[in-house]
């Protein structure tokens, strides 16, 4: 007899384990509380333009090419990728701008050029990271549900280059003695929503990672993935429910035994797989008391990302300016310290716009296109008005962006637009604190001090997402999936 998985949430961490244990026999069925799949990785419309909601670089694509693999697919079949590159043009406070490159010898080019005798540092770079990758990230792709998890080999052999106890910024400087340069490897931290300054030295794989095997773009928009493995998963008989919230998890004697839908009728199961938020899920899925270690009081003393401020514009004209596009503050670590640490609206932000257009044109009118922009902000751990600044923060990004990005007379050819508030992504997204990037990635909680896959205070209940083991960012969410699926397809063979 079969055996049922119950998945809350179409998310790409829930969808890859609903594609895997589907392939394998299992009878999945996925309950999505949106009327849409993909959680912050679907889409926006608006008129004739499509955005990504959230995630906008696809890096480590052979992950995703190794789950399709693990179902005996091709990613090929299911989505086309392009690849960018220059991976990104960054933009300096004195108007200089830097174009990193998979290409490494217009890179070692360029760094010559533009931050000479950093080149030998650049060299170095590449040799001592390519190491430090083959070593870490067999660690990020086992699970850590024991504390014996640290004796295997696989860990032990990685401690030397784990550089846990440097910030991420510090640990660059063993390669670079340009600030500006560091932060041309060191702004990747800001896929785990942490400063350079405080996010591990562990986390210099991530620019090693877009250097030796790039970034790329789906056509149609990252959206594509979800609904890629959404198809997949239903081809192998799963079933995905949108407009199907879960109310609660059903718990009896400490194990996890099925759903209450809040339609009120109950689905029962062997597994529960939670691709909720985190600690959305802490502290509204369980009834109170089944929970003793995630608490609510305990939720709320973790640490957790920045937030996010959106903005989406149709516009009806195209711009001649790169795919991806960062902008620095003149004083990037005060803008982070004032987002990480003291909670309050950096009046001098640092941005990203996403050009999309340039690569694929699918996703505007002929002429037209779309313009995506994301600026990191405070959780609402602090004391920011939305509903006060939206407007005038609004207007201070535009302001930047015309000035610097090279977005002339943005305002004037703007046909279609959404705003989207760390309000906004608690309150319509059900992101706690709307942290998108989810709990922080400090060394308190990495590893087995994360979350755990196979969920360490229910039973038959697994996580996935960016909440537990191996963190946020999209590929390593996706590897949260497939983690999981393996426990659960372990435990029964």
């Amino acid at each position: 007899m079969k055996k049922k998985v119950i998945v809350i949430g179409a998310g790409p961490g829930g969808l890859t384990s609903t594609m895997m244990l589907a392939n394998k026999g299992y009878d999945v069925i996925v309950f999505e509380r949106q009327n849409y799949i993909g959680g912050r990785n679907s889409h926006i419309k608006l008129d004739d333009f499509t955005f990504d909601l959230g995630p906008t670089f696809l890096i480590m694509k052979f992950v995703l090419e190794e789950i399709f693999g693990l179902s005996g697919r091709k990613l090929s079949d299911y989505m086309e990728c392009k690849q960018i590159d220059p991976l990104y043009r960054l933009i300096f406070s004195d108007g200089k701008t830097f174009y990193p490159t998979s290409d490494r010898k217009k890179m070692r080019e360029q760094i010559a050029e533009c931050y000479p005798g950093n080149e030998k540092g650049y060299d170095r770079y590449l040799e001592y990271e390519k190491k430090k990758y083959e070593h870490v990230f067999p660690c990020l792709k086992a699970p850590y549900n024991r504390l014996s998890s640290y004796l295997k080999k696989r860990f032990i052999w990685a401690i030397p280059y784990l550089g846990p106890f440097s910030n991420l910024f510090d640990y660059l400087g063993r390669y670079f003695d340009s600030d500006e340069l560091k932060l041309a490897f060191t702004f990747q931290a800001k896929y785990l929503g942490m400063s350079p300054w405080k996010c591990p030295g562990t986390f210099s794989i991530i620019s090693f990672i877009e250097q030796q095997y790039g970034i790329f773009h789906p056509v149609g928009g990252l959206s594509q993935i979800t609904k890629a493995m959404a198809k997949a998963s239903e081809e192998d008989g799963a079933e995905i429910y949108t407009s199907q919230g879960v109310k609660k998890i059903i718990v009896k004697n400490g194990i996890a035994i099925g759903v209450e839908l809040e339609s009120g009728e109950k689905e029962f199961a062997d597994y529960i797989v939670i691709n909720a938020d985190f600690a959305y899920a802490m502290t509204n899925l369980f009834k109170e008391g089944v929970l003793k270690k995630y608490t609510a009081s305990n939720i709320a003393r973790r640490k957790y990302s920045c937030s996010a401020f959106m903005i989406y514009l149709g516009v009806d004209r195209l711009y001649d300016i790169p795919h991806h596009n960062i902008i620095f503050s003149s004083d990037y670590k005060n803008n982070t310290l004032e987002i990480a640490e003291k909670k309050i609206l950096s009046e001098e932000p640092s941005i990203y716009v996403q050009n999309a257009c340039v690569t694929d044109k699918t996703l505007a009118p002929d002429g037209k296109s779309t313009i995506y922009i994301l600026v990191p902000v405070a959780n609402r751990e602090g004391d920011i008005n939305w509903n006060k600044e939206k407007a005038r923060y609004r207007e201070k990004v535009l302001d930047i962006v015309e000035k610097r990005a090279g977005l002339n007379d943005l305002r004037k050819h703007i046909k279609a637009e959404k705003v989207i508030t760390p309000d906004d992504w608690e309150n319509e997204k059900f992101v706690y604190r709307g942290a998108i990037f989810n709990l922080a990635h400090s060394i308190d909680q990495m590893l087995y001090l994360r979350p755990h896959n196979d969920f360490e205070e229910v039973k038959n209940c697994y996580l996935v997402g960016g909440g537990t083991h191996p963190g946020s960012g999209l590929p390593t969410i996706i590897e949260s999936g497939r983690i999981s699926a393996e426990l659960i397809i372990k435990r029964d063979a």
